[in-house]
Order: structure tokens, then C-alpha cells, then sequence
């Protein structure tokens, strides 16, 4: 994505319904102009970050769950998409949709026949590809937008020097993520993600060999040398009980020692710029002694 050049708002308008071909010139439209309905909460937590109150004209239908959204009290504040259909999102009167390369391709079809512009993030799986996406939204939204950007990026990367440096030196941590929904995630994952920047190591992926989310490989994992589950709640029991009962994580011993660790629902699947917090909450998990 070219930086925009200013150009009238009439042409503006033109532009952004037909549409920029990849590597033309593209036109920014006056920052008070933009109307933007997010489509997945992945872009939701992005333009929360960065837009006007009065540039956001709706965000997707779980950007109020926390189970989801890293930005779910925020979200309440603004209408959302209950429908997932084009219909839904044209009422909002939008100049831009942002949606994923994991949306539904007839429907951003159907938005851009419309008229309208329409943003698809293919790129996520780091937080650089996160800093990317800001950068390219930013430039949408307008100026201040932009700033803003750059002012969360330099924060984000701080925070980063000093998570590096509190865990220089540290042993990591053997971890999985156990799921009830009959996979297990291992390398490419947010996740793993998760692991290379909290100093653990997800055996999933280094003695499981598995890319993405999979089935666990069963008694093979009864020999992993787990010493932290990762689990989401705000309880431990509570988060541990359904895998108490289910194979194969009820013979891990693990399992039957409580070795657990708690994170936020919404950090185990984070692919914005918010993952940041999850690399944190983990880490502090993790590796209590050095947070003292």
C-alpha cells in the first residue's frame, strides 16, 4: 500500500469507488469522511486503536466478546455487525471495509461491487505484520491516525526491548496449549507466536511437529515433558476440569498436578498489535521471579 497523495475530496470519492489498481497512485479522502465497518476483530482492535469515534461505523459481530476481543468493553461503545452478509454492512454507509484473507470472498465481492473500498489483511502471523497493518490503516484514516500509528509502534517495540531483556538468560518454559475442540496448536499459530516472545517452548511444534492447528497425536504425548499447560480463564480449576476426562490429556501428569498457567481467551488468538499484552501476561506466568 502506497502513502496517499491529496487530491480533492470529489476525486477522492471517485477513486474509492471504482477502485486502485495494485500499484497506482491512491487518493486519501478527508479524514472526517471515512466511514469504516470492520469486519473481523483482528481489524476491530486496529481501528479502535487509531480511528475518530465518528470514522467507525460498525465493528464485527464478536468484537463485544471477550472471549475474542481484546477490545471488548471498548467495542460496546460503537454499533456492530450482527449479520455477516453484504446487505448488513451497506447500511452502515461505509467508504471503507476492512476484512481478512480468511473472510468470505463473495462477500467483499459483493462490498467492492458496491462501490465501496475495501482493505483485506493477508499478513498477521507477527507483530511486525501487525506494525504493517497499522501503518497501512493509518494512512486510510488520515493524518492524526498516522501519528497515532507511530506512537504505538515505538511503545510496542519498547515494551519488547525491555520483555527481552527481563527474560535474557531464562530456561524456557515446556508448554502446550490443550484444546477441547480436538486439536492442539503448534507451529505457524498465535500460539507459537505467543511462545518465541514469552520464553517458552510450545512441544507441539519441536517434538510433536505440528504446523497449525492439529489433532493431538495422542499417547505420543503422554512422553512430552510438559511442565506448564497454558490454559485461558480466570480460575485454574475451573480452566483444567474438562481435561480431567478427556484423552488424551487426562493421563498427562500435567494435567494431574494442576501445572498450569492462565491467560486471557482473546491473547491465545491475537493478531494485532495487542498481542503485545499477551506476550507480557505469558511471560509473567511463566517467569514470575524476574517481574518481582
Amino acid at each position: 500500500m502506497k502513502i496517499l497523495n491529496r487530491l480533492p475530496a470529489s476525486v477522492c470519492v471517485i477513486a474509492l469507488a471504482l477502485g486502485c489498481a495494485a500499484g497506482a497512485a491512491e487518493t486519501a479522502v478527508a479524514p472526517h469522511s471515512v466511514r469504516v465497518v470492520s469486519q473481523t476483530v483482528g481489524s476491530d482492535e486496529l481501528l479502535l486503536a487509531l480511528a475518530e469515534p465518528e470514522q467507525i461505523a460498525a465493528l464485527s459481530h464478536i468484537a463485544r466478546d471477550p472471549a475474542y476481543s481484546v477490545v471488548s468493553a471498548e467495542a460496546k461503545k460503537f454499533p456492530q455487525i450482527v449479520q455477516g452478509d453484504a446487505e448488513t454492512i451497506l447500511k452502515f454507509a461505509p467508504t471503507l471495509v476492512l476484512g481478512a484473507d480468511y473472510s468470505r470472498t463473495e462477500l467483499l465481492a459483493q462490498v467492492r461491487r458496491a462501490g465501496v473500498k475495501v482493505i483485506i489483511f493477508d499478513r498477521y502471523k507477527t507483530l511486525d505484520d501487525a506494525f504493517a497493518n497499522l501503518r497501512l490503516l493509518g494512512r486510510e484514516l488520515g493524518p492524526d491516525a498516522v501519528a497515532r500509528a507511530e506512537r504505538i509502534i515505538a511503545d510496542g517495540r519498547a515494551r519488547m526491548d525491555a520483555l527481552e531483556k527481563k527474560l535474557r538468560g531464562q530456561q524456557p518454559v515446556r508448554v502446550i496449549a490443550p484444546s477441547t475442540y480436538g486439536v492442539v496448536g503448534g507451529a505457524d499459530t498465535t500460539f507459537q507466536d505467543l511462545c518465541d516472545h514469552a520464553g517458552a517452548i510450545n512441544l507441539a511444534a519441536t517434538l510433536g511437529h505440528l504446523t497449525g492447528h492439529m489433532p493431538p497425536p495422542g499417547e505420543q504425548m503422554l512422553m512430552w515433558p510438559v511442565d506448564k499447560l497454558v490454559v485461558s480463564g480466570t480460575n485454574a480449576t475451573a480452566a483444567l476440569a474438562p481435561f480431567r476426562t478427556l484423552p488424551p490429556y487426562q493421563f498427562m501428569a500435567a494435567v494431574r498436578e494442576s501445572r498450569a498457567v492462565l491467560i486471557d481467551e482473546s491473547m491465545l488468538s491475537c493478531v494485532s498489535h495487542r498481542r503485545i499484552d499477551g506476550y507480557e501476561q505469558l511471560a509473567r506466568a511463566l517467569h514470575p521471579e524476574v517481574f518481582k
